[in-house]
């Protein structure tokens, strides 16, 4: 499992030992987390990332990765999959930055590498969502190419499709 670098970030696939120190918000030696990392949205994902684990095995590829800045390697938010793809080849994403890294194109940078990552590995479609008030998630998704496919009373729904 290699990461995935971009201009600015390095995108680093979770192992188990990883995602059960960050659960336990335990940070492995040496790795330097932002302010805010991990936020509940990290902790909660770990946690599904090693129940999927635990009952049907490592998803690779489609699992959980820490988003950290290439400069210094201080990981500042997470990415990734709510699970396997399905029989038609679709995943759902979500992903979250720190505070303080917000603002800076970070998520759609990530969410960019992320689809290709996706595409390369036979997924058809990537589905997401964001609730009506996170404007700035629903860019990231717009920003990264996935577009509205439609809305409930909670959130706004983004799909990506490729043939």
């Amino acid at each position: 499992m290699n990461d995935l670098v971009t201009e600015r970030l390095v995108l680093h696939p979770m192992t188990v030992g990883e995602a059960e120190r960050l659960a336990a918000g335990v940070p492995p030696g040496g790795a330097r987390w932002a302010p805010g990392y991990p936020a509940d949205g990290d902790v909660f994902a770990a946690g599904r990332f090693l129940d999927i684990c635990a009952t049907t095995g490592d998803p690779w590829p489609f699992g959980t990765f820490e988003i950290r800045l290439r400069e210094n390697g201080q990981a500042i938010g997470g990415l990734g999959f709510h699970g396997p793809s399905d029989a038609n080849g679709s995943v759902t994403i979500g992903y979250g930055l720190v505070p303080s890294a917000r603002g800076k194109g970070y998520a759609s940078e990530a969410l960019r590498e992320l689809l290709l990552f996706t595409r390369a590995h036979g997924a058809t479609r990537v589905k997401g969502d964001a609730d009506h008030d996170n404007i700035a998630s629903q860019h990231v998704m717009t920003a990264a190419g996935m577009r509205p496919t439609g809305e409930d009373e909670r959130v706004r729904y983004f799909e990506i499709a490729w043939t």
